[in-house]
């Protein structure tokens, strides 16, 4: 009986590092359809994110059951509060990369990124599938210093993100209050992906460690 417990709660990880999986490829292709404007790039990723949500639902009905009739305590208890919060993490992340492809779509035939933004949006496409890589190594492994490194990570997207920002609001934009607002809101997708995927670092940090001291996560 303890076996099968135990290998339901081995299947909550693998659930959450196949969510990790499809938000990434899902983030990997909305930037290309962002910055390529293709249509049907763009259409996949909001086609599939029901597939994360699927995950997702399956992951919390699991969940209920065990805390309903196992019980769990101790390292089990936070290995099931932490599968929640992060699955709601990943969910989230997977909407934000489908905002990415809707906005893709939504000004296809153009690209909504300007020529001269089109290297930060790489650039921010690039941290955000690095993040998620390392978020999914994390789970799988309960490695605390990768999940520390996820902070550094972030503060590279930060800094994307207000080079935009810089940009936006210098006199020699030439694009228009529409081409800003989907700068601002594809900027912003890039920034609370990158958010959402440290939350999820820091989870692994709490499972491993049973702290939420935010010193835990910097080192």
């Amino acid at each position: 009986m303890r076996d099968a417990y135990h290998e339901e709660l081995a299947a909550l990880t693998d659930r959450l590092v196949e969510m990790t999986r499809l938000v990434r490829s899902a983030m990997s292709r909305g930037t290309t359809a962002l910055l390529d404007a293709d249509l049907q790039l763009a259409e996949s990723v909001i086609s599939q994110d029901a597939e994360v949500d699927r995950l997702h639902q399956e992951l919390e009905a699991s969940i209920f059951e065990l805390m309903a009739t196992q019980q769990p305590v101790a390292v089990d208890l936070r290995t099931v509060i932490t599968a929640l919060r992060m699955a709601a993490d990943l969910e989230r992340m997977g909407d934000l990369a489908e905002h990415i492809a809707k906005l893709a779509r939504m000004r296809h035939p153009e690209s909504a990124i300007p020529a001269e933004l089109r290297d930060t949006f790489v650039e921010m496409g690039a941290i955000a599938e690095n993040l998620i890589t390392k978020a999914g190594s994390c789970i799988a492994s309960r490695d605390v210093d990768l999940a520390k490194e996820l902070e550094a990570d972030d503060d590279a997207m930060d800094r994307r993100h207000r080079r935009l920002f810089r940009v936006l609001l210098s006199k020699d934009w030439e694009h228009g209050i529409e081409a800003a607002i989907d700068i601002t809101l594809a900027g912003r997708y890039y920034e609370r992906y990158a958010d959402h995927a440290v939350r999820v670092a820091r989870d692994v940090v709490y499972l491993v460690t049973g702290t939420r001291d935010a010193d835990a996560l910097a080192g």
